[in-house]
Formats: structure tokens, C-alpha cells, sequence
């Protein structure tokens, strides 16, 4: 398994389905020193997949590093954005959501 790999099955084990209820949206993770992954939220699931999605809500772009951080809670994710470490590009305020949804472990 990769580092990125494992951010997004800790990603997988930090969901929280209660957060997740009215939620459809699909985030495009685009990872500056990686591959590009995707994770679903759908009907309180959250499925993570390694490539790209035909029709993601918002796309994400950092580098891996960025990721771990924000995960982890060291980095908060408006911060990271507002001080440009994470660009954003469609539904932003879907993005606003990451925190609720994947809470620091």
C-alpha cells in the first residue's frame, strides 16, 4: 500500500455516516505527487475509488502531504485553501462539507 493509498482508507474509516444524510456528492482528489482518487458520499456511504470521476461535484487539488494534514487535523482545510495549499474548482461549498464528513481520527 502507498502513503496515498492509505490517506484514503483512513479517509474510509473516518467517515461519519450521520454527517453524511442529504449528502450526494462526489470529491475529485487531484494529487499533485500522486495519482488522482475520488470518493463518493451517496445514501450515507462513502466509497473510495483510485482514479478519476466521470462527473465529480468538486475537484480538489493539493499535494499528499496537504491531505495527511488536513485528515490528521493538524491543518485545517480553509485555512489550507484560503493560504493557497488547496485549490478548488466546482461546487465549493460541497467541499465545506470534507470536515463534517471525514472528522480528524
Amino acid at each position: 500500500m502507498t502513503d496515498t493509498s492509505v490517506l484514503f482508507s483512513k479517509m474510509e474509516q473516518q467517515f461519519d455516516a450521520a454527517a453524511a444524510a442529504g449528502v450526494d456528492a462526489v470529491f475529485q482528489f487531484q494529487l499533485d505527487d500522486s495519482g488522482p482518487w475520488f470518493v463518493t458520499v451517496a445514501e450515507g456511504c462513502c466509497t473510495v475509488t483510485e482514479g478519476e470521476s466521470e462527473a465529480p461535484t468538486v475537484t480538489l487539488s493539493m499535494d499528499s502531504g496537504t491531505l495527511g494534514e488536513i485528515m490528521s487535523g493538524e491543518l485545517d482545510g480553509m485555512s489550507a485553501f484560503m493560504g493557497g495549499r488547496v485549490r478548488a474548482d466546482g461546487d465549493i461549498m460541497v467541499a465545506t462539507q470534507l470536515a463534517n464528513l471525514f472528522p480528524p481520527a
